[in-house]
């Protein structure tokens, strides 16, 4: 392991038992893990936890078994495709689209490993490592760790390191990366790869030509699709308390409850889509300006997560309701109709703000489904 990436890589392997050990005794840690799982046998528990000496074996059964045990709770489907678009011989980074703070690299992972496939690295932001036991734990199940809120000059310095052991999992440390497509979801679904996220992934290697060092990574975007997401009422109720007071910020409370219903919350059907490498398209490309060619590779992106999405009913339904129009009628019964109105107002019912502006809810609730169907179409056209 090289040792100038200690301070945002995962653990290694001879840190796993001391790391365990710390979490175990955090008062925080077992909160959390009795509010998950609240019939835990928490003896057994720490017994099977004391007894992981890798990572590995900490993520292929604990990890594993308890990704699982949330997936069946909370989603009717859980299911990856496309897994030939995955080339075995090399490493990849996987750019997706963002749909949950936790279980995008989770279910990910987990789908992976039924393919006998190893996990991937998953980078993480250190806004959401809210406790020191949580940093511990992400970094033990192979996260690295992205630095946020600094000045220009140490984000600048910190974009080349984190761009520097990108490359370096990838190119020598035979390990495959997840990323999501931007810093933080798209509240409105309408998913879009993050401009400043390529450049950071070209400063290395340095003096390096933009396309050379993007294809270096063998990126593969992939589409995750929910047909419900438990944090819609969340945005929702973000953009009208934006709406309200622009100058209004999330809180760390605000951030733990859409983690923990990101977790627990209902999801219906999830389908995980893997597109093709880009290095094809990427090959393509004859623009000679660097400002271009970011753009071009962020819509060759864009596009591969776009029409792979899958396309549930309530997507039909969202989009034919916001524009008043019965354009997609053949895809969904009255029955599909009444079940996505009655889920959207209970939804709705959850929000709990002075001024509750009930149409303006409804309309971003729409927006949020309707997108999804918008891009894919456009996508495909």
């Amino acid at each position: 392991m090289n040792k100038e990436f200690d301070d945002i890589a995962p653990l290694s392997d001879d840190e796993v038992r001391q790391a365990i050990q710390d979490i175990l005794v955090d008062p925080g840690f077992q909160h959390a893990v009795r509010y998950i799982m609240p019939d835990i046998d928490w003896e057994g528990f720490s017994a099977a936890m004391s007894s992981y000496n890798t990572k590995h074996d900490f993520q292929f059964d604990m990890i594993y078994n308890t990704v699982w045990m949330l997936a069946r709770k909370s989603t009717t489907l859980l299911k990856g495709e496309c897994w030939d678009n995955i080339d075995g011989s090399v490493e990849h980074l996987f750019i997706s689209n963002h749909r949950d703070i936790v279980l995008d690299a989770g279910f990910l992972n987990i789908l992976r490993c039924e393919q006998n496939l190893d996990t991937t690295e998953i980078a993480i932001g250190d806004n959401l490592l809210i406790h020191s036991w949580i940093e511990k734990l992400v970094r033990l199940n192979k996260s690295f760790i992205v630095r946020r809120g600094l000045g220009v000059r140490e984000q600048l310095t910190a974009s080349k390191h984190m761009s520097d052991y990108i490359h370096y999992c990838i190119t020598t440390k035979g390990e495959s990366v997840w990323l999501a497509q931007r810093e933080g979801r798209a509240k409105d679904s309408n998913d879009r790869t993050q401009i400043s996220l390529l450049k950071m992934l070209a400063l290395s290697p340095e003096k390096t030509p933009f396309i050379d060092s993007i294809r270096e990574l063998n990126i593969i975007p992939i589409a995750i699709s929910y047909e419900y997401d438990p944090c819609d009422y969340l945005k929702a109720k973000e953009f009208q308390l934006k709406r309200d007071n622009p100058e209004f910020k999330k809180s760390q409370r605000d951030d733990l409850l859409n983690m923990e219903m990101g977790i627990l919350g209902q999801k219906g059907n999830v389908i995980f889509r893997f597109g093709t490498c880009i290095n094809a398209e990427i090959d393509k490309i004859t623009e000679p300006d660097k400002r271009v060619q970011v753009e071009i590779i962020a819509n060759i992106i864009d596009k591969e997560i776009h029409r792979n999405y899958e396309i549930f009913a309530g997507n039909y339904i969202a989009h034919d309701l916001l524009h008043n129009e019965q354009r997609f009628a053949d895809k969904y019964t009255s029955e599909d109709v009444d079940k996505f109105k009655n889920y959207l107002h209970k939804q709705i019912e959850k929000i709990d703000i002075e001024n509750k502006d009930i149409d303006y809810l409804w309309s971003k609730l729409l927006e949020m489904y309707s997108n999804i169907l918008k891009n894919h179409l456009i996508a495909r056209a």
